[in-house]
């Protein structure tokens, strides 16, 4: 089992990693965030450097890279800490490339490849939790059509997409697997609605009201009803980079606590020459690494789970392992960082601030610790 990049990965890995050096500094990402949670300058460079090609097959213009060959560049955005809305827009493209039909892939793959189209998945509600299944949204049968009515919340940057794939029941009761159906949905169509917000990290999500709103036949993403399997997949695709954006975050940590550690002085002292720190820093490098190692498991799960070479029940508990591992991880560096830069890791002025509000929403994206504990459990 090889889980050593190739060349071509480590390469467009530095790209972005260049890319971020020269356009993304701490002070121009506070302009982003300032504004509306994006920079559109930068997203067209995302497209320009083929980062929007890389979980498509080759079939439909893409890299084909799955999800281990996403993980250089979802670490290089989690050491930038990159606001755009790349994860949810390749995850739309992943859904609608595995079970959209071909008017659908011809309509949004190649949109998003350009970097002309932006997009999200909308399938958390209010009494749901992190279960997908829980799902009380309706879309009823219309003539050939369909009327959409019901509210997602916590959708990652929706206000700033052009299409949601939106979970809705089209039978069963409300927490059956079966049932569910998936809408590819204009987010400026009729009877939509959005309340915004802005989460501990400074990324953008919105709470989205369909009322009554009328979707044509070619909205339904595959069969009607068995939309659940597909959602399922894509959150453990999603689950593994949020996995790699965090190795990049809590590298990113160790860089700038190392940093300051070694320059910041006591007793007339770099503190860094204190042995008691000394551990603690072997102690979050070990734990990233570890992080990362199990990262790389679950992105390769992930990969033999989609050509079949695995079963849905042993992808879900590896990445479910994967997760709860690290929830801790980012827990233990992220906190770790802030006490070893004292009182200044808490300031705004310092990224490293930014950085542990950004491992702490990602311990919690998809599923928190208890959640996936509880899944890996129940797939033993």
């Amino acid at each position: 089992m090889d889980f050593q990049y190739s060349e071509e990965q480590n390469l467009l890995a530095d790209s972005l990693k260049r890319l971020i050096a020269n356009d993304y500094s701490f002070e121009a990402r506070k302009k982003i965030i300032a504004g509306k949670g994006m920079s559109d300058a930068v997203w067209q460079q995302l497209a320009e450097l083929g980062l929007m090609t890389l979980p498509f097959s080759e079939a439909h213009g893409g890299f084909d890279a799955g999800a281990m060959g996403m993980l250089p560049t979802m670490q290089a955005i989690g050491e930038g800490l990159l606001l755009e809305p790349y994860l949810q827009t390749v995850l739309v493209g992943r859904i609608v490339e595995r079970s959209g039909s071909d008017a659908q892939k011809s309509a949004v793959l190649p949109a998003i490849m350009e970097g002309s189209l932006k997009a999200a998945v909308a399938y958390l509600e209010a009494q749901s939790r992190y279960n997908a299944n829980d799902v009380s949204t309706a879309a009823k049968a219309d003539g050939a059509g369909w009327v959409l009515s019901g509210e997602k919340v916590v959708v990652t940057h929706a206000h700033l997409v052009d299409k949601l794939v939106v979970s809705a029941r089209t039978s069963g009761g409300p927490l059956d697997s079966s049932g569910i159906s998936l809408f590819l949905v204009d987010a400026k169509a009729a009877g939509v609605t959005m309340k915004t917000e802005r989460s501990v990290d400074n990324q953008r999500s919105a709470d989205i009201r369909f009322d009554q709103v009328k979707l044509g036949a070619d909205a339904l993403i595959g069969n009607a009803g068995e939309g659940f399997e597909v959602l399922d997949e894509a959150l453990d695709f999603a689950s593994v980079l949020l996995c790699g954006e965090a190795v990049g975050a809590m590298n990113s940590a160790n860089v700038a606590t190392l940093e300051y550690i070694k320059t910041r002085k006591q007793f007339g002292v770099a503190i860094g020459s204190f042995q008691a720190l000394q551990h603690r820093m072997v102690d979050m490098t070990i734990v990233t690494r570890q992080a990362d190692s199990i990262a790389l498991l679950a992105a390769h799960a992930v990969d033999q789970a989609a050509r079949g070479l695995m079963s849905v029940t042993e992808r879900r508990h590896v990445v479910a392992a994967a997760r709860v591992k690290m929830a801790d991880a980012c827990r233990q560096v992220g906190q770790e960082a802030i006490q070893l830069h004292g009182g200044m890791g808490m300031t705004q002025e310092m990224k490293v601030s930014h950085t542990f509000k950004r491992l702490t929403m990602l311990s919690q994206t998809i599923g928190d610790a208890d959640h996936y504990l509880e899944r890996f459990a129940a797939t033993e």
